[in-house]
């Protein structure tokens, strides 16, 4: 299709009836100029973000007290504080309704089926934290959940919040040296572990795991059992029955917090050492999340919002806040293709999901299965798709269009843990380019540096945010002094949130990612993105997955790519010649790579990103610091001590 034809236009009145659109018509009203387009909108939500972000606490209805301060020191991008005079709870803000309709639906593979009314939410909630108080746990105390992607796991972080205190959570596939390397860091009072999940038909325990979580971390006081796989509770531990079954619920009482309150820790991917435990505030949390889900995913009452995701990833927070815009939550957890590729599908059409969130890596395998939703379901209430983890390849745009929904707004999001959100997003008034993300976030200063630190357009560079936002970290916990938090987003660049993301503004205002900027290529001194290789490699028939490298070599970088073939395919020197021409032909002759190189599986973490840095450590016999982060830390040995490269 033509560069210059867009794969999808809202129509007039879809965009008449956006909730973006009467956020445009608030602002409007505001400060008495009219706001036609997106764009204009955009430039004056950076430009006077104190009246944008005020505008949006009041136009979501925020439960809670603003006050007057918007924003102090809001010229230092570190020191800089939202809403100081602020009161409110996350918890409240989502327990809008109290009624008998369905707050969650949840599926875990075929073996489990059930859903749970806003009603019931709020009552399992109110005994939940009736539990926890009388724990001891209050304001700033830790409750940590290993736990799956279901209602429990949605009822104890609400309880918690409700209380003042701090969630964190991983998800049951991490063993339990990599939880307690996290959980022991945050040290938390109360620990929320299920007994069991399924995955592949197949149910794996879970029980010693969390038996040896539980001794390891001394700040835990009590464990709860939460039953998914209906095994046996283990003695010493509480059921999760215990705390729920009350005839008599307490009343629900919501902790006012203050806006910079941390709520929530995230961990990173521990890829490169010890994870970083990320703190998250509760009003910059609430905020942010309302206006991604309001105005950039159109999220509206009576929505079905579902997001294919772990609990240790953070889309499982973004897409729990999508109970404050009144949407209901479509949880599943196990498998996406058992018992067949049709799963999540079968999902959507028979609890209508509006909005459907994945991974670029999902709608790769769906198309490289063959599979087409588009004949096989009915899926009328779908409005959007959003697809993170990875890049999304404009293959798979295309795919997206051809075989899943004609009308639909497939928002490209990128962000990430460090802001549990996004900085670029999808945008329900604007087309769809082939291969672009829509547009960079409201109220987000969102520009493209060069290595000199200068603005380019058009070029690719570094993702960065050039002034404060509230969605900041609070801060990293362990990290008294701030050193560690300076380090990972301001050093590079003065009074500058530097993400790490290797990225290009287009002349749509839109934006491509070209991978992670630390594992960016440079060859002859050239930074080549990698999701540029992977997008052309991935195309070919005989090539089912790739991860390519810069290996450092007589003084240079030369690059390593190493494929995972398909079905019957042979790495011979035809297939070789096949993707050096194609790789050259449509890259360039920088991009091909010196060496290719035959792997049976792709090294990921647990949230199923590829970690080319710990290849490209492996393949210059560096130790790699924490194998735990990873999902399957065996494939690393593949790559290690490869006689190939060292010619």
């Amino acid at each position: 299709m033509p560069s210059d034809t867009p794969l999808w236009q809202p129509d007039e009145g879809r965009i008449a009836d956006s909730n973006l659109r009467r956020f445009m018509d608030a602002a409007s009203g505001l400060t008495g100029r009219p706001f036609e387009h997106y764009d204009s909108l955009y430039r004056w939500s950076v430009d006077d973000k104190e009246s944008f972000w005020s505008l949006l606490w009041d136009h979501c209805g925020v439960i809670g007290h603003k006050g007057e301060r918007i924003l102090v020191d809001g010229g230092d991008i570190e020191k800089a504080t939202w809403f100081p005079d602020a009161r409110l709870n996350f918890a409240e803000n989502l327990l809008r309704r109290d009624d008998d309709t369905i707050a969650i639906h949840f599926r875990a593979e075929d073996s489990v089926q059930r859903t749970m009314s806003w009603r019931e939410l709020r009552r399992q909630v109110a005994c939940v934290a009736g539990w926890l108080a009388r724990q001891g746990v209050g304001p700033g105390d830790r409750v940590a959940g290993y736990v799956a992607n279901m209602p429990e796991a949605v009822v104890a972080m609400l309880a918690t919040a409700s209380l003042g205190g701090i969630w964190t959570s991983t998800s049951p596939d991490f063993g339990e040296e990599s939880v307690i390397e996290r959980f022991g860091q945050t040290e938390p009072a109360i620990l929320f572990a299920i007994d069991g999940y399924f995955y592949n038909g197949k149910v794996i325990d879970v029980r010693e795991r969390a038996a040896a979580v539980q001794a390891a971390i001394p700040s835990v006081r009590q464990t709860v059992m939460i039953p998914l796989a209906g095994l046996d509770t283990p003695e010493g531990m509480l059921p999760w029955h215990s705390l729920i079954e009350r005839s008599d619920p307490p009343e629900l009482v919501f902790e006012p917090r203050g806006f910079n309150d941390p709520l929530y820790i995230l961990y990173s991917s521990g890829t490169t050492g010890k994870p970083k435990c990320i703190t998250h505030k509760v009003g910059g949390v609430l905020l942010q999340h309302l206006k991604e889900h309001r105005l950039h995913c159109d999220v509206r009452p009576g929505d079905r919002v579902f997001y294919f995701t772990t609990c240790g990833w953070m889309m499982w927070n973004w897409l729990v806040s999508a109970l404050a815009s009144e949407a209901s939550l479509v949880l599943y957890d196990g498998s996406p293709f058992y018992p067949s590729g049709n799963v999540l599908w079968d999902y959507a059409e028979a609890t209508g999901i509006t909005l459907f969130g994945t991974s670029a890596k999902y709608i790769d395998a769906l198309k490289n299965a063959g599979l087409e939703p588009a004949r096989s379901h009915a899926l009328p209430d779908l409005r959007t798709l959003c697809s993170t983890g990875s890049v999304l390849a404009p293959e798979s745009f295309d795919y997206v269009y051809g075989a899943i929904k004609r009308d639909l707004c497939l928002a490209s999001i990128s962000g990430g843990t460090d802001i549990v959100s996004c900085f670029v997003l999808g945008c329900p008034i604007r087309p769809v380019w082939r291969g672009e993300s829509q547009c960079r976030g409201l109220g987000m200063a969102v520009d493209v540096f060069d290595d000199a630190g200068r603005p380019v357009r058009g070029e690719k560079g570094e993702l960065v945010c050039t002034q404060t936002f509230p969605c900041q970290p609070a801060f990293f916990w362990g990290d008294p002094d701030g050193e560690k938090y300076h380090e990972a987003y301001f050093a590079r660049f003065p009074n500058c949130w530097h993400h790490g993301d290797y990225v290009e503004l287009t002349g749509h205002d839109g934006v491509i990612i070209h991978g992670r900027s630390d594992a960016t290529l440079n060859p002859g001194g050239v930074r080549i993105g990698t999701a540029e290789i992977y997008r052309h490699v991935e195309q070919l028939d005989e090539i089912a997955e790739s991860l390519v490298i810069g290996q450092e070599w007589d003084n240079d970088v030369r690059i390593v790519l190493f494929l995972v073939l398909s079905g019957p395919a042979r790495l011979d020197d035809a297939l070789a010649r096949k993707i050096r021409n194609t790789i050259r032909h449509k890259c360039s002759p920088r991009h091909v790579p010196a060496k290719i190189l035959q792997v049976t599986e792709i090294p990921r973490t647990r949230s199923g990103k590829m970690v080319e840095i710990a290849v490209r450590e492996v393949v210059h016999g560096h130790p790699v610091k924490n194998l735990h982060a990873l999902a399957n830390p065996d494939a690393l040995e593949q790559y290690r001590d490869r006689p190939e490269l060292q010619s």
